[in-house]
């Protein structure tokens, strides 16, 4: 581990001060691949100060490890609106594509900002901003009624879908996933997206399974697409 001496801030200087601070932790995590090497000792010998100097601007470990993961939400910010635009219904399969491409992308941070319990008040930072996008990719397909109901509700389900399958995949990396990593993903994103597009149409009671099956056939034959058709 490489340690580099730190001339002692002057009045003014905390934000670059802090700002060191994140990048020497973020080297760590880098490194090392797991939110464990983040101790603030640790930290505070890469970035070249003293463990009270990493204390005055992280209260304490989780502090600093959240504040380091979410160095990487912007980036994710940009790919989902990346994918907006167009038909809203095949953006809305886009941008959840990409919510897993970059959640399986940043593990440890995924991990850490969206699969462990909340350990403040309120709702943290990325989780809010991930339903922010997901509601506003959501709510251009009840503009077009190609959802109905309401857009956070809807959102919420969809979402729920994608995180579930990137965090087992992130969670259960022994399990026997298919090698097809992207098929799956696509599997996950299909099925959610028309599972919601057709949910919110179905009647309180349905007929018997022989029944639905056959009128399923017939819908799926009626929307095959012409040449111009897209794949959600």
């Amino acid at each position: 581990m490489t340690t580099t001496r730190r001339v002692r801030a002057r009045r003014g200087e905390g934000v670059l001060l802090r700002e060191e601070i994140l990048r020497a932790a973020e080297a760590l995590l880098d490194e090392s691949g797991s939110e464990d090497a983040l101790t603030l000792r640790a930290v505070a010998m890469r970035a070249g100060v003293s463990t009270p100097s990493v204390y005055l601007h992280f209260a304490d470990k989780d502090a600093l490890v959240e504040a380091v993961c979410m160095r990487v939400w912007g980036e994710f910010g940009r790919m989902f609106t990346e994918n907006l635009g167009g038909d809203p219904f095949i953006a809305l399969g886009k941008c959840a594509r990409a919510y897993a491409r970059f959640a399986l992308d940043h593990p440890v941070q995924y991990r850490v900002l969206m699969m462990r319990a909340s350990t403040g008040p309120g709702v943290p930072p990325a989780a809010a901003e991930c339903f922010r996008h997901m509601v506003n990719a959501v709510s251009a397909c009840v503009e077009t009624r190609v959802l109905e109901g309401d857009p956070e509700e809807l959102a919420l389900g969809l979402w729920s879908a994608v995180h579930g399958c990137v965090s087992l995949l992130i969670a259960q990396p022994s399990f026997p996933w298919p090698r097809d990593r992207e098929a799956l993903i696509d599997h996950i994103v299909r099925m959610a997206g028309f599972g919601t597009a057709l949910y919110s149409r179905l009647p309180q009671q349905l007929p018997p399974s022989a029944e639905l099956a056959e009128a399923l056939d017939d819908f799926g034959a009626r929307l095959v697409p012409d040449a111009g058709g897209s794949e959600i």
